[in-house]
């Protein structure tokens, strides 16, 4: 049997990255919910925020410690399977990956340990502090991982010499085309799925009718929150969507199924794209809708993939699929928001069980719109990884075979499908608990004077990372 490394290496590394990719969806968006709970209990003294912070620090060791492992692990591949990207790329993205250490990671290593174990031991505004830069620190890993993608993307501020890419500008690396829109999408998202997340335990808990305070603190804040997320989302995506058409015209006739090139042209809703004979069957379409969308223009012009070579164009069914996918979780995650706010305004939020137990159905909708999401970005940059530049089959190290990157594909697969049940059942377990722990916490110190006692969720572990 043949075994192609290219296609196996891709494989590989869609595996380690799409599982991954779900910490810091989690994790980003729960630093920042801690720091404001860290943040509320500091200023208002109310114990409910405390209890509900120990609650989900608990769960962010757990999610922290997973994407560690998971993060460290992608580099690797760089070495071992795409030896001569890493050889002409290192010059550009070396240094943000280093940035994204040196600012993110020491940052967050230099701060986890006092979130996580100085309850007992530094004052509130020091912990609260402490709660702040780690937040921080996912946020600046986000900063820079996204820097680097988007430099794949859309590359500029550079020079080839012998080839390999230098860089000649630095703000034009970093910020480069798509960077920004990018960033903002992505981060957004992360706070999206969080809020889902933190909104199905809320009603978890009120269905339960145990820690019912807490559950209602939970499910009021994140519905304010994704109230103002969820349509700044859909405004950001647009515009996301407009500079992809700029920059990666050939991306977005992959995922519009757009094969002719033309003006006033419809949205396709659904078919099934067949790139052999270049044309869709079974298509459901809204005339006119697509250059109103993609262009804001009615009489707007988009190209087609006919207008590029064979040999240079993304797949088609695999970007078409994921971006309904996507753009179907969005429009549920907005159904839920509206409701939400019209049971608000009745006065009927925390007594409508049937709203609760469809905040527990759609908990999970942010991972599936930031997979979904991803999947369109890179499965549409193909046959490239540094966009019209350096080929993905160019890319790969010479003298790896199919049978190696096969064992270690299967080693990474047995290891992740013991992981991830493991911690998420581990996480499973906490919620059930739910968020007080009749412990008594020694007194914190504050100004040199010991404070009234507290009661906290207990002791908790490692972290997270993008």
């Amino acid at each position: 049997m043949d075994l192609d490394p290219v296609f196996l290496s891709r494989v590989q590394f869609a595996w380690v990255i799409a599982w991954h990719i779900l910490l810091p969806a989690f994790t980003v968006g729960l630093a920042a919910f801690i720091a404001v709970l860290e943040g509320l209990n500091f200023f208002t003294k109310r114990q409910v925020y405390l209890r509900i912070s120990m609650f989900w620090i608990k769960i962010f060791s757990i999610s922290f410690g997973m994407g560690v492992v998971t993060g460290i692990v992608m580099p690797f591949q760089f070495g071992t399977n795409w030896s001569r990207y890493a050889d002409a790329t290192a010059n550009v993205l070396s240094p943000l990956f280093a940035y994204e250490g040196l600012t993110a990671f020491f940052l967050e290593a230099a701060f986890l340990g006092v979130l996580l174990f100085g309850r007992k031991l530094v004052p509130p505004w020091a912990h609260f502090v402490a709660a702040l830069m780690v937040s921080l620190g996912t946020l600046f890993s986000s900063f820079w991982i996204l820097s680097a993608n988007s430099w794949m993307q859309t590359p500029a501020g550079y020079e080839i010499i012998d080839g390999r890419f230098f860089p000649t500008d630095w703000l034009q690396v970093v910020f480069n085309p798509s960077f920004p829109f990018r960033l903002a999408h992505t981060v957004v998202a992360f706070f999206i799925t969080t809020g889902f997340v933190v909104m199905g335990v809320g009603a978890y808990l009120m269905r339960r009718d145990r820690f019912a305070e807490e559950g209602r603190v939970m499910l009021s804040m994140t519905l304010w929150l994704l109230t103002v997320l969820v349509p700044l989302q859909i405004f950001l995506g647009d515009q996301h969507g407009l500079n992809t058409r700029e920059h990666q015209p050939a991306k977005l006739a992959a995922i519009e199924a757009r094969w002719e090139t033309g003006r006033r042209v419809p949205i396709t809703l659904f078919a099934i794209p067949d790139e052999k004979a270049e044309k869709n069957y079974f298509s459901i379409d809204v005339p006119l809708l697509g250059s109103l969308i993609l262009t804001h223009e009615i009489d707007g012009e988009v190209k087609g993939l006919k207008d590029f070579p064979v040999d240079q164009r993304p797949p088609v069914a695999i970007p078409f699929f994921a971006f309904r996918i996507m753009v179907g979780c969005g429009l549920v995650m907005l159904a839920v928001v509206l409701l939400g706010g019209w049971l608000r305004w009745r006065d009927r939020l925390d007594d409508t069980p049937l709203f609760l137990q469809l905040c527990q159905l759609v908990a999970p909708i942010g991972f599936i719109a930031v997979i979904a999401g991803w999947v369109v970005t890179e499965v549409g940059r193909q046959p490239w990884t540094v966009y019209g530049l350096l080929r993905t089959a160019d890319s790969v190290s010479p003298s790896l075979t199919g049978l190696d990157v096969l064992i270690s594909l299967l080693a990474y697969m047995a290891v992740y499908l013991f992981m991830y049940p493991v911690g998420i059942f581990l996480m499973w377990r906490i919620v059930r608990r739910g968020p007080a722990v009749a412990e008594e916490v020694e007194t914190p110190i504050e100004a040199g004077r010991p404070q009234a006692p507290v009661l906290a969720g207990g002791n908790v572990g490692a972290g997270d990372g993008v």
